[in-house]
């Protein structure tokens, strides 16, 4: 494997949470560690991206926000990685096609809120997403109804698992999601940067 990229070898179960990260905060180690117990990963990896194309605002540098987030998530099982950087892409699913060719055999599930399902349909190839890999989606405040009746979740509702079966979701053979109704954390991270708690390059 090149250098500066995570190590995987067949067979493991990484979950794959990205975002820009800025900053990281409670929440994101919240949800990590639900998916770790929950699903039964063996690592999870975070992706800080670059920078989201759905957001006109650029975030604050890389190198800050990486410290950061090592700073909020210290557990060996997850790697805080700027492996979208060094793919140079941009978008989930180039993303997530580079790593299934990096990786093979390597179980790879997406995770991520439920208020990025709500927008999920704007992302790049997103139909591509749910038929390709694996998806946990994790309940967050103010979001669990409108990601219920969001256009994926309904055109992609056949395909959901219950929560009470989530350890299914790493060897389920996709489309196949699921939603897991978790303790909530209420924090987020434009309600920090509100608040003067994160600037960008502080």
């Amino acid at each position: 494997m090149r250098a500066g990229f995570p190590t995987a070898v067949a067979g493991q179960t990484i979950g794959l949470l990205g975002g820009s990260f800025d900053p990281a905060h409670a929440g994101h180690a919240h949800i990590t560690r639900e998916a770790i117990k929950r699903i039964g990963l063996d690592r999870v990896w975070w992706l800080v991206s670059p920078g989201n194309p759905l957001k006109a605002r650029q975030p604050a540098p890389m190198a800050d926000r990486i410290a950061r987030a090592r700073a909020v998530m210290d557990d060996p099982r997850v790697i805080i990685s700027d492996l979208e950087a060094r793919l140079g892409t941009r978008y989930t699913a180039q993303t997530l096609r580079r790593l299934g060719a990096l990786y093979p055999g390597v179980r790879f599930v997406w995770l991520m809120g439920a208020d990025n399902l709500v927008q999920f349909d704007r992302w790049q190839d997103w139909e591509w997403i749910m038929r390709n890999v694996p998806i946990g989606v994790f309940a967050r405040p103010g979001a669990r109804l409108a990601a219920r009746g969001a256009r994926a979740a309904e055109e992609f509702d056949r395909y959901r698992l219950p929560g009470e079966a989530a350890r299914l979701l790493p060897k389920a053979h996709p489309p196949a999601w699921c939603f897991l109704d978790v303790p909530m954390v209420d924090v987020s991270s434009s309600a920090i940067r509100a608040r003067g708690d994160w600037r960008q390059g502080a």
